[in-house]
């Protein structure tokens, strides 16, 4: 079975059961464009398609019967999306889905009037997305996920988590976000660091091939943690992030709780599952005749604390018991 093919069942299992939600018009099908970074069947990114499949579905939407999915994945290759863009736009559907902002942003470039949807963008004002969170005008919104916010919080629970915590890596992918945003995140970092009396060092890994590099960079920096930033990248190349980690002795967060599953020793973020669920109303009130430009963006008010006992058992470390307390999910 090719990958379109694996895709395709994917979203047909959740999508094919009986509508739950309010009927769609008889005869009306619908089409929906999805332009990814790294392919649906990357670590972790299937399971937050079915959230958003079963979203669709509970609204009333059924491939097959009035809804059509066309999906385009840039491989892991920033510089494809544009071309397909072009491609999703060519194909007239009546909207675009776009999980990251360099996604949703070549998806912008391409269109002017194609509703975007855009989930878990970093910083939707500072990329240049939308003008407002509130009146996002135009043909974009979607669901923010902060990204800025939360490096603060990130340190805080090194900090409770590694005794004698001073300087921490912290790893990130060029051209993840445009330019802009990847200066205002760089300086937010610095500056929560700062605050919290931490010395923060960037090392940046632009693919896989980098990662033994950048583990290297950090041994030799003394770092006593690690932070990854959020990253299509990153994601799908998990596993190996997670027992790179482990090699180096190095407690880790991260944004997304996969890492988590997968190994790491903290995750805490937005609820992807959460925010793909939530972007299937936004489809659905666009298809109805909402304007993207009239839905303010989306901010999370659901945030995910995980910890995995079993690794910090494996670095030697003690988590508090008020740390504990505070998390949704504790894997033993």
């Amino acid at each position: 079975m090719d990958r379109r093919s694996f895709i395709a069942g994917i979203i047909s299992g959740f999508l094919a059961a009986p509508l739950a939600g309010e009927a769609q018009p008889a005869g009306k099908i619908y089409r929906i464009g999805v332009l990814e970074t790294v392919p649906l069947t990357a670590a972790g990114g299937a399971r937050l398609w079915e959230a958003f499949s079963e979203g669709l579905r509970d609204l009333g939407y059924v491939e097959g019967r009035n809804l059509v999915v066309e999906y385009r994945s840039a491989e892991g290759q920033p510089k494809r999306l544009p071309a397909l863009a072009a491609e999703l736009i060519a194909l007239k559907d009546d909207v675009i889905v776009a999980p990251n902002t360099p996604a949703a942003l070549a998806a912008k470039q391409a269109t002017r009037t194609v509703p975007i949807v855009f989930i878990g963008a970093g910083e939707p004002v500072t990329s240049g997305l939308v003008p407002s969170l509130a009146q996002p005008g135009g043909n974009v919104t979607g669901l923010s996920i902060l990204s800025t916010a939360l490096v603060g919080k990130w340190l805080e629970l090194l900090q409770q988590a590694v005794p004698g915590v001073r300087r921490v890596a912290a790893l990130w992918q060029p051209g993840a976000m445009d330019e802009r945003t990847e200066g205002d995140m760089i300086k937010g970092a610095e500056v929560a660091a700062g605050a919290l009396g931490v010395r923060l060092q960037f090392i940046e890994a632009r693919g896989p091939a980098d990662f033994e590099r950048a583990f290297s960079d950090m041994t030799r920096a003394s770092a006593d943690a690690l932070t990854v930033r959020p990253a299509p990248m990153f994601i799908s190349q998990r596993r190996r992030l997670v027992d790179l980690a482990a090699q180096h002795r190095l407690p880790a967060v991260y944004a997304w709780s996969e890492f988590v599953d997968a190994g790491g020793l903290m995750s805490y973020g937005p609820t992807g599952i959460d925010l793909y669920r939530r972007a299937a109303t936004y489809v659905d009130k666009i298809l109805k005749g909402t304007k993207p430009g009239d839905l303010p963006v989306e901010q999370p008010t659901k945030f995910e604390l995980v910890i995995n006992l079993k690794t910090a058992k494996a670095l030697g470390l003690t988590i508090p018991p008020s740390l504990l307390q505070r998390a949704d999910q504790v894997i033993e």
